[in-house]
């Protein structure tokens, strides 16, 4: 089986640990890997992140054809991350949701991540926007014409729709989740306080060196997500199933 246990295992971890954070939105949004050339597992269509298991787990061709799992695929899922995946040689693995805060964020006109915090500083320079909304990614040039909007980076805010984000591995990949998350969320809250107090500005030469001081400690990436394996084998048994 191409589908290794590894690589069934970091995406099922992420899916449910992402579900416990309130990251997902019914049974919709979609995280894929690439596990060899032109092949990838994905989430099925139809199931709670919460409740999938390893076994559930699909191993799908850049044509979209199911090579092993039986469940369904989930039509936009595809034409989303197969692009992505073709034309993203970094994005080995691809996160794409409509969490809260960074969806609230790609809601407003002009939206953009702004630079006073430190968790918004791990993205400088590694954000791009979509700020065309063309409707759900049911074909080809949708989904091309999404990936091309990220522009070889690693985030992108998708106008009216939500976010997506990739990386070399699930560790790295879902960190930057979390703390994208976790950065739109504490600036949506200092927003609340601009008629009155004006947000902290930092200085491009320091946003540059913050982000290069967060890439070098990439292992806290690795950790975290290590710690999230252990708490759902202690939580949640049965995932790794």
């Amino acid at each position: 089986m191409i589908q290794s246990p590894s690589y069934a295992e970091d995406l099922t971890a992420a899916l449910r640990w992402a579900a416990r954070l309130g990251l997902n939105e019914g049974i919709c949004n979609h995280f894929s890997m690439e596990v060899a050339a032109d092949r990838y597992l994905i989430n099925p269509q139809g199931l709670h992140w919460s409740e999938v298991r390893c076994s559930d787990m699909l191993l799908i061709d850049g044509t979209g054809a199911v090579l092993e799992g039986v469940h369904p695929l989930e039509p936009s899922a595809f034409f989303i991350h197969s692009w992505i995946h073709r034309l993203t040689p970094h994005a080995k693995v691809i996160l794409h949701t409509h969490m809260p805060y960074a969806t609230a964020l790609a809601m407003v006109e002009g939206g953009r991540l702004l630079w006073s915090h430190q968790n918004a500083l791990r993205f400088w320079g590694r954000v791009a926007y979509d700020e065309l909304y063309q409707g759900i990614a049911l074909d080809a040039a949708e989904g091309q014409r999404i990936a091309q909007s990220l522009q070889g980076r690693d985030v992108v805010f998708m106008a009216s729709h939500g976010v997506t984000v990739v990386g070399a591995n699930m560790a790295w990949a879902f960190d930057d989740l979390y703390y994208l998350e976790r950065a739109c969320m504490h600036q949506t809250l200092a927003q609340q306080t601009r008629g009155t107090l004006p947000l902290r500005t930092i200085a491009p030469a320091l946003c540059q060196a913050t982000a290069t001081q967060a890439a070098g400690e990439r292992q806290q990436s690795e950790l975290f997500f290590a710690s999230i394996k252990r708490l759902l084998d202690r939580d949640e048994p049965g995932w790794r199933d």
